[in-house]
């Protein structure tokens, strides 16, 4: 039996009646109330990209602004449904939006909606409010770019097209959002196209994400031929019915979107080049955005995987193996934004993880979700004003002593730091620490990677914190007047800070009956209690901090020494993962293209050649009869007689 064949008897085994599938109900508050303006969300920042880009030139004295308040009232829109949804009973909080009927094909049916529930609520504030400050914030980053108007236009288009991502009824519309961050990623990481470097990472993110989006669209057609439908509820409500090969092939599928779109093993290769772009950018993207996009594709499909513990163990796993990869390779980054983009790799590799623990993690990996988004655009932003005092300097090893000329900045990415490594009170603590206690009520294995992750995060943090701030000063004979941001910028950075200290205590136990209607929630039972496991990881943060700071404060070298360790040259080539995908994909597809090439010259073109030459030759000698002289035709026509003539005879005799 052929893949084909094997595939066609998957989905004929676990196909289910289209015609059992209850319809969407809408909330009646849709109808008459707030939730009636929902459309809202996605038309601000469209109109703001759309007037931005077709307007030119023409805007750009007042085009950033307007953008700005797009994306602020964008927010101020998802707050009024918030406020909307908490005056509701929990089960009435889910509300969905149709619009119109979009596709219908046969029995293929899939309507334009939006839908708004408690797991989507967070998606839309997370995304606005960062957004906007983030908007702000350009606007002092920014000053200066000539084509600042079009980096706006593309920074609203990045916010509308991850609201529709997570405002979609159905994964159809799901698939839409998730290409248009895609291409906003494209355009704002290759902003600057001129830099070649630029031009290739933005290539390199938009080709890998593409392999992930193989994955989405063979799940989605898995979920039509199965359940009849691409809704959300037609095929979530249903999942528990499928056959576990299907829900387990499309459970990989999805874990495979995942990957692309949130850096997690095997497609994480793109992350650490897409820093290349803007630094608002880089916060945008690895704060409140794209590669939080693979954590809620997951967590929404949370019954799919529920259905499949084949499918949520490979997400387990590969959470724990990229939060590793992500900590190891920020140990050894020189280059302050590289070392965040590491960061962010490990902690979404956290939360890939908790997804994978089911309905005992699915919360703490939108909580930590949260608070990352709060603590890892701050960090970014301060980075973006290290960077813009430093006259664009990147190497960490030439900063240090910044405390002392960048005191705003010194505190707020200070907080941004202590959140991060899951000090308390900082929000780290309150989110991280939950996913390492639920990590060890399922598997003690993976919770040992997740605790031994905080220790190293605390170590390539305090690193980057120490080389940047503390001991000597470094500069180059360029950065001699190194100097605080405006206010433009670091209000932002403050806000964000004040938010690294707070969200965490804030959201804690709230965040867990708020989603548990949506995602479910389990809790878990350990063999030791909290407080000795939150001990251990501090335990282990303040040895990771100790290390680090002991060991950077003073001797910070200049130059890379020629000898180190061989795990300190593969964290420096970023594991490998360029060259294995380079091995395993590229080569063996060069090879393959080379020889579908040689194939079509050789073997088709060569037989349609052939054929074309074999008649050509055929009328060259045919053609040399037609001679043009009456008396030569004559004589053909008699020798033709005369055989002809002969043939009968000898017939008769």
């Amino acid at each position: 039996m052929n893949l084909t064949q094997t595939f066609a008897s998957v989905v004929a085994s676990s196909q289910i009646d289209a015609n059992n599938i209850e319809p969407t109900v809408n909330n009646p508050a849709v109808a008459t109330g707030a939730f009636s303006y929902m459309w809202l969300l996605l038309a601000l920042p469209l109109l703001g990209a759309a007037l931005l880009l077709i307007g030119g030139k023409r805007t750009d004295k007042w085009g950033p602004y307007f953008a700005i308040a797009m994306s602020c009232g964008a927010f101020v829109v998802g707050a009024i449904m918030y406020l909307k949804m908490l005056g509701l009973p929990a089960n009435d909080r889910p509300v969905n939006l149709h619009i119109w009927d979009w596709v219908i094909v046969g029995r293929f049916q899939a309507p334009l909606g939006m839908q708004l529930d408690q797991l989507s609520i967070v998606f839309v504030l997370l995304i606005t409010f960062v957004g906007s400050l983030i908007h702000i914030y350009s606007l002092g980053y920014m000053k200066h770019d000539p084509e600042k108007r079009k980096f706006f236009a593309y920074l609203n288009l990045f916010v509308a097209a991850m609201l529709l991502l997570v405002t979609a009824d159905s994964y159809l519309l799901l698939y839409v959002g998730w290409e248009g961050v895609g291409l906003a990623s494209y355009l704002l990481i290759g902003f600057w196209m001129y830099k070649p470097t630029a031009a290739t990472a933005a290539k390199k993110a938009f080709v890998v994400n593409r392999v992930g989006d193989v994955g989405l669209s063979i799940a989605i057609m898995l979920m039509f031929v199965t359940f009849g439908s691409v809704t959300f509820p037609g095929v979530l409500n249903n999942a528990a019915e499928g056959n576990p090969t299907t829900m387990t092939w499309i459970g990989l599928m999805l874990l495979l979107a995942a990957c692309g779109k949130s850096a997690q093993f095997p497609l994480q290769s793109w992350l650490l080049d897409a820093m290349e772009g803007p630094t608002p950018v880089s916060a945008l993207i690895h704060a409140a955005t794209m590669v939080t996009a693979g954590v809620y594709l997951i967590v929404r499909s949370g019954p799919i995987f529920d259905a499949t513990p084949t499918a949520r163990t490979v997400v387990m796993i590969v959470g724990a193996i990229t939060l590793m990869f992500g900590a190891i390779i920020g140990c050894a980054k020189d280059d302050i934004k590289k070392a965040l983009a590491g960061s962010t790799m490990s902690q979404i590799g956290y939360m890939i993880l908790a997804a994978g623990l089911g309905p005992v993690g699915y919360v703490f990996a939108i909580f930590h979700l949260v608070t990352h988004g709060f603590f890892k655009a701050n960090m970014f932003l301060g980075a973006g004003s290290v960077m813009h005092g430093m006259n664009d300097q990147l190497d960490m090893r030439r900063f240090g002593a910044l405390r002392k000329v960048m005191v705003i900045t010194f505190i707020t990415f200070s907080c941004g730091w202590l959140a991060i490594m899951g000090v308390p009170p900082f929000a780290g603590f309150y989110s991280k620490d939950k996913i390492i206690e639920a990590a060890f009520g399922v598997n003690w294995i993976v919770g040992a990677v997740a605790l031994l992750g905080a220790g190293i995060t605390a170590f390539y943090m305090t690193r980057l914190w120490t080389m940047t701030f503390t001991g000597k000063s470094r500069w180059t004979e360029d950065n001699k007047h190194p100097h605080e941001s405006s206010s433009v910028m670091w209000i932002p950075m403050a806000i964000l800070a004040f938010l690294s200290v707070v969200a965490g205590f804030m959201l804690a136990g709230a965040i867990e009956t708020w989603l548990a209607p949506v995602t479910g929630f389990e809790e878990t039972e350990l063999a030791v209690s909290s407080l000795v496991m939150e001990a251990a990881s501090l335990a282990l943060v303040i040895i990771g901090a100790t290390i680090a700071y002991l060991q950077y404060r003073r001797d910070v070298p200049l130059v890379a020494p020629q000898h180190v360790s061989p795990l300190t040259v593969a964290a420096r080539h970023d594991l490998y993962g360029d060259a294995f995908n380079e091995e395993v994909f590229m080569r063996p597809g060069q090879w393959l293209t080379r020889s579908l090439v040689f194939f079509d010259n050789r073997g088709i073109d060569g037989l349609v050649n052939g054929i074309a030459a074999a008649l050509g030759g055929l009328s060259g000698r045919m053609r040399r009869i037609q001679t043009g002289f009456a008396r030569s035709y004559a004589l053909s026509m008699l020798g033709g007689a005369v055989l002809v003539i002969a043939a009968l005879i000898l017939v008769r005799t």
